[in-house]
C-alpha cells in the first residue's frame, strides 16, 4: 500500500550539453521524492538530467520502511548514481537531510568521479539522550509519532513523508551517521551546504560538523532565515535554486576547482621519506638492532589481568530488574501514550532497585557475626 501520492522516483533526461552534465539528488529519512521534486524539476529545467531515486522502504507505509536498512538505501544511490554516470560526463549529487549522508558517503567513497556536492539540511548525527535506547526499544515498539510530519513554515505543503518513525530503520541510519561522521575528513570536492536556523528535525549544529571536517577547499554556506526543514517545500525554495544553479555553473566553468592545499601532506611524505632512506635494508644478518628492541618490547610487556564477572544473589538480580523495569516504563511512557500513575511507577521501581543493591552490597562487604570481638 502506498500512503505516499506521486511518490514515485524521478528520471528527467536533460536537454543542456547535450544531456550530459547529471545531478542525483536524494531525499530523506521516512521521505519521498516529493519532498524535493521542485528543487529537482527546477535542475532539469536548467538543461541537466536528473535521477531522484525512491529510497527503499520510503514512499510506501512506515512497516515496509521498517524492514530496510541503511546498507539498502546505500545501494539504490549508487545504483542510481552508476546509471546517471553512464549516461553523463560529468555528474554532481544533492542530498537533503538523510539524503545528505548518503550523498556524503558516496562522495566519500567515489569522490574523484564526482564534480560537486550540494547539501541542504545534511543530518549526520543526533545527540538526543533519548535516542541511545533505540537500539533496545526497537523489539519492543515498532514506531514512534514523528516530532513533525512536516517541518515546512509554508503552508498546506503536499503529503511527502510518513506521519511516525520506525525504529527498526532509525537504527540503522545512527549507524549510517557513525560512518560517515567518522570519515568526512574523505571528502574534498567543491560543496555547498545549504542550512535553516530554525529546522525542527536536524540540528544545524550537524552542518557545522560537515562544515569543520570535510577536507575541501572551496565551500559555499547558504542560510535560509524563513524556511523550516523541508527548504524545497518552503518559502525559499527560489532562493536554493538560485544558489545550486550558481554553484553548478561555477564548478563547470571552473571559477570553482576542485584544488586541496597538500603542502601539509608533501611535507609528512618528504620527512618520511628522509626517515626510510636513512635505513638499512640489508638483511645479511638474521636480527638487527630494531628487531631485538621489538622482541623485548613484547617479552615485557605489561599483560593485564583478566578478571572475573561477579556473581549476584537472587536479592541483587532482582534490584537489577527492579532498575530496568522502571527505565523501560519511563522510556514507553515518554514514546507512547501508556500512562499508569505519570512517571511515578517507573521512579519508585528505579529508586526501589537502588535501595536494594545499595543495602546488599553493603552487607556483603561488611560480612559479619554478633557477638564477635576482633
Amino acid at each position: 500500500m502506498n500512503t505516499i501520492p506521486n511518490s514515485e522516483g524521478l528520471v528527467l533526461p536533460g536537454e543542456k550539453y547535450g544531456g550530459k552534465i547529471g545531478v542525483l539528488v536524494i531525499h530523506g529519512f521516512t521521505g519521498s521524492p516529493v519532498s524535493i521534486a521542485p528543487w529537482a524539476k527546477y535542475l532539469n529545467q536548467q538543461g541537466y538530467t536528473v535521477h531522484a531515486p525512491r529510497l527503499p522502504g520510503h514512499g510506501t507505509n512506515w512497516q515496509e520502511m521498517n524492514e530496510t536498512t541503511w546498507p539498502d538505501w546505500y545501494r539504490c544511490v549508487e545504483d542510481s548514481y552508476l546509471s546517471l554516470r553512464d549516461k553523463c560526463d560529468r555528474v554532481f549529487v544533492a542530498g537533503f537531510s538523510m539524503g545528505g549522508a548518503l550523498a556524503l558517503k558516496l562522495c566519500q567513497i567515489r569522490g574523484a568521479e564526482i564534480e560537486g556536492l550540494l547539501l541542504v539540511n545534511p543530518s549526520i548525527h543526533d545527540k538526543r539522550f533519548q535516542l541511545k535506547f533505540t537500539p533496545i526499544l526497537k523489539y519492543f515498539i515498532p514506531s514512534i509519532k514523528g516530532r513533525r510530519v512536516s517541518d515546512v513554515a509554508k503552508p498546506n505543503p503536499p503529503k511527502h513523508s510518513y506521519g511516525r518513525t520506525p525504529l527498526k530503520a532509525l537504527d540503522s541510519l545512527r549507524k549510517l551517521w557513525k560512518l560517515v561522521e567518522r570519515d568526512l575528513y574523505l571528502v574534498d570536492l567543491p560543496v555547498m551546504v545549504g542550512y535553516s536556523i530554525n529546522d525542527h528535525v536536524v540540528d544545524p549544529e550537524n552542518s557545522d560538523t560537515v562544515i569543520e571536517n570535510i577536507y575541501s577547499v572551496d565551500i559555499r554556506e547558504v542560510i535560509f532565515e524563513k524556511s523550516f526543514h523541508n527548504v524545497a517545500l518552503d518559502y525559499e525554495v527560489d532562493l536554493l535554486n538560485e544558489q545550486s544553479k550558481i554553484f553548478i555553473e561555477e564548478v563547470l566553468s571552473g571559477q570553482i576547482d576542485r584544488g586541496s592545499d597538500f603542502a601539509e601532506r608533501e611535507l609528512i611524505d618528504a620527512e618520511f621519506d628522509s626517515i626510510v632512506s636513512g635505513l638499512s635494508l640489508d638483511e645479511s644478518t638474521p636480527t638487527t638492532y630494531l628487531d631485538e628492541l621489538d622482541n623485548f618490547a613484547d617479552q615485557n610487556r605489561f599483560t593485564p589481568p583478566n578478571p572475573r564477572w561477579p556473581k549476584f544473589d537472587q536479592t541483587q538480580r532482582a534490584g537489577f530488574i527492579a532498575i530496568g523495569a522502571g527505565l523501560t516504563y519511563l522510556v514507553i511512557n515518554r514514546f507512547t501514550s501508556f500512562d499508569i500513575a505519570g512517571i511515578w511507577p517507573g521512579l519508585i521501581s528505579i529508586c526501589g532497585g537502588v535501595a536494594t543493591l545499595i543495602w546488599r552490597t553493603a552487607r556483603s562487604d561488611n560480612d559479619f557475626d554478633e557477638g564477635v570481638t576482633l
